[in-house]
């Protein structure tokens, strides 16, 4: 008894130092809100599946119907299938603007917690997608075709690949259900991974938007923060009620709405938006394994930030020309999200080669412009780190 009660209170001890004590940067703005609204849209996620798990069949002949079922006849199910379908949408939102703001402001020198948080991304890009095919409408169906059969552009085992997730020739029942078991796993292990990129954080502390470090200038995380991700946490969760009781089917694909039908191939096959940056990657390469290895090393280039070489400031807020090249790359991912959605034809696919260039470019050129801006300056010394 003694024991569990100093087991415990050294748990709380400990809890308390890396959440309720934890010493923050008194600067930090609202930029850092967006890693605390990601836990509230993973739990939001985790929930309002757990609730559709319960009425959902995966099941080939099923399994467009149970969605049906869920939205007609379950008390309720319109609005939590609503909820989890926008705070998809809304989950990747935050996802890509907390990645922006590490990338300008450089926290990816923290390559433990960068790694772990680029890890995370990734998992949460493969459970969207085989969420994505759950519903097994038309745009499922064909996604998961389409976005699987890649992988036999891998050579020697390519279609051995294939031929394991699919369960056999084809994507079929099998498919269906290990997809179903993943989706609902996936998000648990992000969870994990959750808990393990705060202890990375709050080892090294936060970055702030000066990048100077600021041991002898920070204030308890509570009540100074704790106060103002509650209030991000309620507006983000506002408006995913916003948005799934008044624009239910904004973001979904109307071809979505038809039971997949293997005999029938859809005009345009495309995944949801927040994959569109990469799918437009894949397609502006002509070769089927240069696209493969484009469309990973648009997102896997994350994994090489922890190696640029430390510059003097930390932060793109003291280089002017860095700061241009950072929203010229984030008007890229724009436009190459915009043409995601576009066929692939004449004038968009020579507009996504330029922009595909463009997205590599800014991981090169970037870094070499703040070199030459240091040089420039004459500054020798170095971040330390």
């Amino acid at each position: 008894m003694v024991y569990s009660f100093r087991h415990s209170n050294a748990m709380m001890k400990g809890v308390s130092s890396i959440v309720y004590d934890l010493p923050a940067p008194v600067n930090i703005s609202a930029m850092w809100n967006f890693g605390s609204l990601l836990g509230a849209c993973l739990l939001f996620q985790i929930v309002s599946g757990f609730f559709l798990v319960m009425h959902y069949t995966p099941s080939v002949e099923l399994a467009f119907y149970s969605v049906g079922h869920i939205i007609r006849d379950v008390n309720s199910g319109w609005v939590i299938r609503n909820c989890h379908v926008n705070g998809a949408s809304l989950f990747f939102s935050c996802m890509y603007i907390h990645i922006g703001r590490g990338m300008y402001y450089q926290s990816f020198t923290f390559k433990h917690t960068w790694w772990v948080g680029t890890t995370i991304f990734l998992l949460s890009m493969m459970a969207a997608f085989l969420g994505y095919v759950l519903p097994w409408g038309q745009m499922s169906f064909w996604g998961a075709t389409v976005i699987t059969s890649l992988l036999s552009a891998v050579p020697y085992f390519g279609p051995d690949i294939v031929a394991w997730i699919w369960g056999g020739f084809a994507v079929s029942d099998a498919t269906l259900k290990r997809f179903f078991v993943l989706h609902y796993l996936i998000p648990f292990v992000v969870s994990g991974l959750a808990v393990v990129h705060l202890i990375f954080l709050h080892q090294t502390g936060s970055n702030n938007p000066l990048g100077v470090m600021s041991h002898a200038d920070k204030v308890p995380f509570h009540n100074y923060f704790t106060i103002k991700d509650l209030i991000g946490v309620f507006i983000v969760w506002g408006v995913i009620f916003f948005l799934s009781v008044l624009f239910p089917m904004w973001l979904m694909d109307p071809e979505n709405f038809n039971p997949a039908d293997p005999m029938n191939t859809p005009l345009h096959i495309q995944p949801e938006w927040y994959f569109l940056f990469a799918y437009t990657i894949l397609r502006s390469i002509d070769s089927k394994f240069g696209g493969v290895v484009a469309l990973g090393a648009s997102v896997l280039i994350l994994y090489v930030l922890p190696f640029y070489p430390k510059n003097c400031f930390r932060g793109n807020g003291f280089y002017p020309v860095s700061q241009y090249f950072f929203w010229y790359f984030v008007g890229v991912f724009m436009i190459l999200t915009f043409l995601g959605a576009c066929p692939a034809d004449w004038p968009y696919h020579s507009m996504s080669i330029v922009a595909s260039i463009s997205y590599f470019g800014f991981y090169v050129v970037n870094p070499l412009m703040m070199e030459v801006w240091d040089w420039l300056l004459g500054v020798s010394e170095k971040v330390n780190n």
